[in-house]
């Protein structure tokens, strides 16, 4: 079985390929790449390999984007070392994966699966545009700070402050922790996409909140919820029954 490594890593690279010999002797590498632009060059001329070993960060660029630029009709299974929830999905897009440091009893468990079926089609291109997003979404960094006007001043208004975000009046306005209040320069929109997700959640048109400004969840009619916080806002926020699940799973999270 031909196989080839794409591997910025040289140790990484060499014990791919030392495990691979202990496995099967019959496992011929027959080259290791250690970039995109190589990867990119070397798939340009027809190539006989029966598997491709991956590691998603090189050297110029995520090896996803070897496979937008040319076509790989190759199987192809991942080295990654990213978590749990990356590898969901992953494995959502049917694509195989082994997790950083490589186990040997992982390694031959994944090589007995592939050589198990009959045939194996490289990736198609909505698995490569899904997985590029997904990893640009891992690799998204957020806000630490917002610049806010007060009174003749522009000061850093730190993000671990906020305790929500709302609108009023067509304004929109941060209440810390501390129960300030500042307006900001910014659609409410904006403000969700520049927020860490994992820490602030959207719960309806006018609000995004912060969960550890959450001090309790109660019942509401027709299955929706009402979200209390500290510092306490004058009204209801309420959760709609469709926004329900979604956010008691991301509070469960």
């Amino acid at each position: 079985m031909k196989v080839l490594i794409i591997e910025d890593e040289i140790s990484a690279s060499e014990n791919l390929a030392y495990l691979l010999g202990n496995i099967d002797e019959t496992i011929e590498v027959v080259e290791v790449l250690d970039s995109v632009k190589a990867s990119v060059a070397y798939f340009g001329q027809p190539r006989d390999i029966d598997l491709v070993f991956s590691d998603i960060h090189l050297a110029d660029g995520l090896s996803f984007e070897i496979f937008d630029q040319v076509k790989i009709d190759s199987p192809i299974i991942f080295t990654t070392a990213y978590d749990q929830y990356t590898l969901k999905a992953f494995k959502l897009n049917s694509i195989d994966y082994l997790l950083k440091p490589i186990d040997e009893e992982e390694l031959s468990a994944s090589l007995k699966q592939f050589k198990g079926q009959v045939k194996r089609e490289g990736l198609v291109d909505d698995q490569v545009t899904g997985l590029l997003n997904l990893i640009k979404t891992q690799n998204k960094t957020y806000k630490t700070t917002f610049l806010v006007s007060l009174r003749d001043e522009l000061i850093p208004l730190p993000i671990d402050q906020l305790a929500y975000c709302y609108i009023d009046t067509g304004v929109v306005k941060a209440k810390t922790r501390n129960n300030q209040i500042y307006s900001l320069d910014k659609k409410l929109e904006d403000v969700e996409n520049e927020l860490n997700p994992e820490i602030f959640c959207r719960v309806n048109r006018q609000f995004i909140i912060c969960k550890n400004a959450i001090s309790n969840i109660k019942y509401y009619f027709g299955g929706k919820l009402i979200v209390n916080v500290l510092p306490p806002f004058e009204e209801r926020i309420i959760i709609s029954k469709a926004k329900a699940p979604e956010f008691k799973k991301w509070m469960d999270s």
